[in-house]
């Protein structure tokens, strides 16, 4: 029984990497999207500071890395939500005071409206994406 213990740790480290595979791919689910948006970035399978998964800037549509260069700059932003306090009611990102994050708008091309696409921002100059809507977040690496 010497040899157990690196077989279960292998066996949890498959099995890890499997359910992450299946996490990010969706699951190999077959529904069609009827989205105008780009394709999703890529999503790099590291944990942040924040502990969610990270997303490299340069990795996002181009109007993602313009909002990231206006928001640096201080604006101005097309959309009056834009520099809005973002609430976190959702819980998905670290636990922070109310009006410690900010949400920006992200162009999405093709869109009627605002579309699904935003930067949160908090107040320690950290990036997290989504562009589902707030469904999931992606802490933004440069």
């Amino acid at each position: 029984m010497k040899n157990a213990k690196p077989l279960l740790v292998v066996g949890a480290v498959v099995i890890l990497v499997g359910w992450l595979f299946v996490t990010l791919t969706g699951g190999g689910s077959q529904q069609q999207s009827t989205s105008t948006a780009s394709p999703t970035a890529t999503v790099v399978a590291v944990e942040g500071a924040s502990g969610l998964p990270t997303v490299a800037l340069a990795s996002l549509p181009p109007e993602a890395v313009e909002t990231h260069a206006l928001i640096l700059d201080g604006g101005p932003f097309p959309y009056s939500q834009d520099g809005q306090v973002f609430g976190n009611r959702e819980q998905l990102l670290p636990d922070e005071e109310y009006g410690w994050y900010r949400e920006y708008t992200i162009e999405t091309p093709g869109s009627d409206d605002r579309g699904a696409r935003r930067f949160v921002v908090g107040e320690d100059e950290v990036f997290f994406y989504t562009d589902d809507h707030y469904d999931s977040f992606r802490e933004v690496v440069e």
